[in-house]
């Protein structure tokens, strides 16, 4: 990947495109076209995109849950196949949380068996010399009526986000 790769805000024209990322990167959860319309529009400020060449290559979004105004949680991440093993990743992470003023913690959930996912999540927490707690939040038996696996919260925190190594300018 010798192309150069910029990090953006999202707006609303970009939800079909994330609409046919999410599709490529299975085995996300595909949500519907509303839903990504809804994350690119309304969730614009907990969200970046990664284009190489004007093309949609990653994506993360999230939000601030509501009287948790220090904590981040990221919905999900979606990584191109063309821009995958560059850490793609861990960059949007790391350009998203420069971009939310006031952010301490990170939470987000993990599959058991999503190695790489947790590997990003693990190497956001070095990053930013921070812990992580895990828990289950969602019971495949309790929460999804034995339709889905467990989802692992995990805790990630607390960070300083005016850190060395942060980076900045998207």
């Amino acid at each position: 990947m010798n192309n150069q790769i910029t990090f953006r805000r999202p707006d609303e024209t970009d939800g079909a495109a994330l609409h046919r990322l999410v599709a490529a990167c299975r085995p996300l959860d595909q949500n519907s076209m509303y839903c990504n319309l809804l994350q690119v529009s309304d969730f614009a400020d907990t969200a970046i995109i990664a284009e190489m060449d004007e093309e949609m290559i990653g994506f993360v979004t999230g939000y601030r849950p509501p009287g948790r105004d220090h904590v981040l949680f990221v919905w999900q991440v979606a990584v191109a196949e063309k821009a995958r093993g560059h850490r793609l990743g861990d960059q949007m992470l790391l350009h998203l949380v420069a971009r939310q003023p006031g952010v301490t913690m990170m939470e987000t959930t993990v599959t058991p068996d999503n190695i790489p996912s947790a590997k990003m999540f693990e190497r956001f927490a070095k990053d930013k010399s921070a812990q992580i707690k895990r828990s289950v939040k969602f019971s495949r038996n309790q929460h999804f009526d034995g339709e889905h696996d467990d989802e692992v919260l995990f805790q990630i925190g607390p960070f300083d986000t005016t850190s060395e190594g942060q980076v900045c300018g998207d």
